[in-house]
């Protein structure tokens, strides 16, 4: 009894990842050429908002008698980095020259420098979100252009630049990062209809390899989220080369690819209807008892469903699709007639690029095709004469039409402003492997 009570009870969805990825080191300390550019934590604008705060006058003290002659009028930003740190999180290290005025004839140059550790931590929403979780800043004097008592004058500029105040700035600073990191759970359109969504499963691990996420794809057909195929493995990211120069490895095992291609499916993508260069009347020819269902000369039309779900296979070196349709064959004049129909089994290779943030699937040449008949209304017809009617319009047209359904691509896990280049897209047993660098977007105004 409790089997079949089993059996009668809906399966609790299995969260487990079927992609993800791996920040490297090197990816972590990203910056574009430009030395005034923005680094990966933060931007041009997390600098400016370290100068405003900085040089922004104090709030008056009750305190004092006198009010404080320490003024900041220069701030320059020289080191702004972040850094991995295996099995804890990462450290962010800002170094600021500050030129301090006391006194018309006195310049002090002091540097203030933060560091902070940072971790991600996941939101009650299910995002990913940066967070500090330690916080040091500490401010030593450069040079005076006159001497002046050490520790009345720290004292001052201590007042006058207000240090802990700093470390809420530093937290400020994670702002536009963590709106930039709630993007990466967007949903993507891949056709009008169908949607991808990578959510984060758990919170990043860090090794000296570097940051590593794993990510569960969900998909919507017409904005309802659909139940995809149960994984018959699970999916854990590969390592990457040690001597790998890439900013980023993305890996995305055989179950994405299956359920991809499934969810294209439940949206219809693969219904289609291709036009033959055959008419009924020339299919007589080959198929006596035409002629007594067609009275005229129509064009024959094939109309094709998927039966059973697609399959992606990735195999070292490249990646089969398997498409199961059944063709409606039929003749169309006010409406559309069917006479006979076939199974179709197509084995079709893959071609996987990326652009931009986008991984381009195509169709190449089919590899396989196996036609079968289904059911006649004109007699027996043997595989033979199918092959020989329908097989040349099959071989060119079910890849083309698949390629049109693919042509926009499929939006890879990103965050917003960033593209990949130097992209390598590799095909192993069970897994795409795709390491590339990043490119952060100018940012205008």
């Amino acid at each position: 009894l409790s089997i079949l009570l089993s059996l009668l009870v809906p399966a609790h969805t299995i969260r487990s990842p079927d992609c993800g990825g791996i920040l490297t080191p090197s990816g972590l300390k990203y910056r574009k050429s430009r030395p005034t550019s923005p680094t990966l934590a933060a931007g041009r604008g997390g600098k400016s908002v370290l100068r405003q705060d900085l040089m922004a006058p104090p709030a008056p003290d009750p305190s004092l008698t006198s009010p404080s002659r320490n003024q900041i009028n220069s701030v320059k930003v020289d080191e702004f980095s972040l850094t991995l740190v295996p099995d804890t999180g990462m450290r962010l290290s800002i170094d600021v020259d500050l030129g301090i005025t006391s006194a018309p004839s006195t310049t002090k140059e002091m540097q203030l420098s933060i560091l902070a550790d940072l971790h991600v931590e996941m939101n009650p929403e299910g995002n990913l979100e940066l967070v500090t979780s330690a916080c040091k800043p500490t401010l030593e004097e450069l040079q005076s252009t006159e001497e002046m008592d050490s520790a009345s004058s720290g004292s001052d500029v201590d007042k006058q630049i207000n240090v802990e105040k700093i470390c809420l700035e530093v937290s400020k600073l994670l702002l536009f990062p963590n709106e930039r990191l709630m993007s990466l759970a967007a949903p993507f359109p891949i056709t009008p209809t169908c949607q991808v969504q990578y959510v984060p499963l758990a919170v990043p691990m860090y090794s000296e390899q570097g940051i590593v996420i794993s990510l569960q794809t969900t998909f919507q057909v017409s904005g309802t989220v659909i139940p995809l195929p149960v994984s018959p493995v699970p999916f854990s990211m590969p390592e990457p080369a040690r001597s790998s120069p890439s900013h980023l490895s993305l890996a995305f095992s055989e179950h994405f690819y299956t359920s991809l291609f499934f969810a294209l499916e439940m949206a219809g993508a693969f219904n289609m209807t291709i036009l033959s260069p055959l008419t009924t009347a020339t299919l007589a020819e080959k198929i006596t008892q035409m002629g007594s269902l067609f009275q005229e000369d129509l064009p024959v039309v094939l109309q094709a469903a998927t039966r059973s779900s697609p399959r992606v296979v990735l195999e070292e070196g490249r990646a089969i699709l398997r498409l199961f349709l059944t063709a409606q064959i039929g003749a169309v004049s006010s409406v559309f007639q069917s006479f006979l129909s076939m199974d179709v089994d197509v084995s079709a290779r893959l071609h996987l690029s990326v652009t931009d943030t986008r991984m381009i699937i195509s169709a190449e040449a089919i590899e396989d095709i196996k036609l079968s008949l289904a059911a006649s209304d004109v007699g027996p017809v043997l595989a033979a004469l199918l092959e020989e009617l329908f097989l040349p319009t099959i071989r060119e047209e079910v890849p083309a039409q698949i390629n049109v359904v693919l042509r926009g691509g499929v939006f890879l896990p990103h965050i917003a402003s960033f593209t990949y280049t130097d992209v390598n897209v590799t095909v192993h047993k069970d897994y795409v492997l795709i390491p590339c660098n990043l490119q952060l977007e100018a940012r205008t105004g």
